[in-house]
């Protein structure tokens, strides 16, 4: 025998609401890409008519041109690979080892109190500077341009972290602690489930801060990767390349941005 379906009656005033909801979203999606396809023609326009010089700021048919010119020499592939391989592996390391530094300064209070200082003097300090000395440490190419990724991020994981566990309501401590909670069931009953919010919003951050510091390291010593295609590109003065490798790398921060953002709906506050 077959179940019948549930039918679920909304009031009036909830199914306008509802009504109104998706008008609105469907027409901030359409603004949304409204405005990216007048920047586009804009941009193209001013470009063929000569109000900016193609030179010095490409336009978007020359940088299609130049993706497919890439594609077609069978090597933009490889460079796209890389740095997204060196960002993945930035990202997550990064990303875990900012989490347990957070665990092990939130589990001690000496060692949050001792630590502190050192975290927020190492956040200010500009990584590039290290530069030199991570090419000596780890040798150039990819292992640098991942320990570059990964002291841009870690540090603001670590903070980020550690402020979302201390900010656990004390109340709600002490009340587990009445009831003889021990510390970790206090931290994977309490302050872990408190502090997913910030979690998603960490991980927010460092997809852009991986990137960051993937075209950084890049920068620094690589023979591929898109941070390299812009170095080359502005040392041959093709900024037509250096245009194309900026867009690309928006799409791939993009497409990593949103894989990550369906999170933050998940676990809002």
């Amino acid at each position: 025998m077959l179940k019948k379906e549930k039918t679920i009656n909304y009031s009036k005033a909830r199914q306008n609401y509802l009504k109104r909801l998706k008008k609105d979203k469907i027409l901030v999606l359409f603004w949304q890409i409204a405005i990216f396809v007048i920047f586009l023609g804009i941009w193209q326009l001013f470009a063929d008519t000569g109000v900016v010089d193609p030179f010095f700021f490409s336009s978007p048919s020359r940088i299609v041109s130049t993706i497919l010119d890439l594609a077609h020499q069978n090597n933009l592939w490889i460079h796209i690979w890389t740095s997204l391989y060196e960002t993945l592996i930035g990202f997550i390391l990064a990303t875990l080892i900012g989490f347990l530094l957070a665990i092990i300064l939130w589990w001690s209070e000496k060692l949050r109190k001792i630590f502190e200082p050192y975290l927020i003097i190492l956040n200010s300090l500009p990584k590039i500077a290290l530069g030199p000395m991570i090419i000596f440490w780890v040798g150039s190419g990819t292992s640098a341009t991942i320990v570059m990724c990964i002291l841009i991020c870690v540090i603001i994981t670590t903070i980020s972290m550690l402020n979302a566990f201390i900010s656990c309501d004390h109340d709600k401590i002490l009340l587990m602690k009445s009831m003889h909670a021990n510390k970790m069931q206090i931290f994977f009953k309490l302050i872990l489930p408190n502090a997913i919010p910030e979690f998603v919003s960490v991980l927010k951050i460092n997809v852009g801060m991986s990137w960051v510091g993937t075209i950084m390291g890049e920068y620094l010593s690589s023979k591929a990767g898109l941070g390299y295609l812009i170095n080359y590109g502005s040392q041959i003065l093709k900024l037509d390349i250096v245009m194309a490798s900026i867009t690309l790398l928006c799409i791939l921060a993009a497409g990593m941005y949103f894989l990550v953002s369906p999170l933050e709906k998940r676990y809002k506050k």
